[in-house]
């Protein structure tokens, strides 16, 4: 049965006292730099496997090395990490700011060991806006066990310093049906003709070929390079999961798009694409 996630930041801050400190409203880092005016944009997807890489370390400095080595405008982040247990308690969305010198924004879905975990996007483009979208999922059972799903959306003001969406999200990993409904909620909610170019990037733990990503390409274009390039496992990666999406395809013109190649640093390799912002 498919259950709609409402997620409720009053009551996030009520279950934990501190969770205030750590939702989408309140992250900032004093240093970002100030993008470049231009009409290019450097946009990277990540997930980072909350903050653990392949050799079994938690190391979010090394994470944010490999972000920093493609010089980004825009990250979507997915697997992160604030206030958990498991690795450390550690913030990993305002740590990856700092280390980084960009804005970040955090998108929770769920509370995890005493923290949250979810989605982020990090920038160096002003903020405007910022919203958290609950999206579909089928409920967990001690049988299957699920992931509330959601997307951060954030809107920044871009090249000509007019209205830019960017969205990071993370469809279900063990359900197809959730994800089909995932990809059918994505362009109900972030398709619409307002006319504000939108880039949407994320793990849709779905190849190329499947209906998730055929459901999306209906109202997307695809940043992909020739090769659909796999994204995971980072050691030996088999399938392309994770990606990088536009439009209205009027608006964008795909400049590069590649896989980064790192083994290391988390379990999936981050997705590079330049794109150049047609202006009307």
């Amino acid at each position: 049965m498919q259950k709609r996630c409402l997620f409720n930041l009053s009551f996030l801050s009520r279950a934990l006292p501190w969770a205030s400190a750590l939702c989408f409203l309140c992250l900032s880092s004093p240093n970002v730099e100030s993008a470049e005016k231009a009409d290019t944009l450097r946009v990277l997807c990540y997930n980072i496997h909350y903050g653990q890489g392949t050799d079994g370390k938690y190391d979010v400095a090394r994470l944010a090395k490999v972000i920093e080595r493609t010089k980004p405008d825009l990250v979507a982040l997915q697997e992160v990490d604030v206030g958990v247990k498991r690795s450390g308690r550690v913030h990993e969305a305002q740590r990856l700011a700092e280390l980084t010198g960009m804005e970040v924004r955090f998108g929770p879905t769920q509370h995890y060991e005493g923290g949250l975990f979810g989605n982020a996007v990090l920038t160096r483009l002003p903020i405007l806006d910022v919203m958290i979208q609950p999206l579909p999922y089928t409920e967990s059972t001690p049988q299957l066990v699920t992931y509330p799903r959601g997307a951060i959306v954030v809107t920044v003001k871009g090249p000509g310093d007019k209205p830019l969406r960017f969205i990071s999200t993370h469809f279900q990993h063990n359900l197809p049906e959730d994800r089909v409904a995932e990809a059918k909620a994505i362009n109900k909610h972030f398709a619409s003709n307002d006319g504000v170019p939108t880039i949407l990037a994320g793990d849709m733990n779905a190849q190329p070929d499947t209906d998730p990503i055929k459901i999306l390409l209906k109202q997307w274009t695809n940043a992909i390079d020739d090769d659909a390039t796999p994204t995971a496992p980072s050691t030996k990666p088999r399938s392309r999961i994770d990606y990088i999406f536009y439009r209205p395809a009027t608006r964008f013109e795909m400049v590069e798009s590649k896989v980064i190649d790192e083994p290391l640093a988390s379990d999936h390799r981050p997705v590079f694409a330049i794109l150049k912002l047609i202006q009307q």
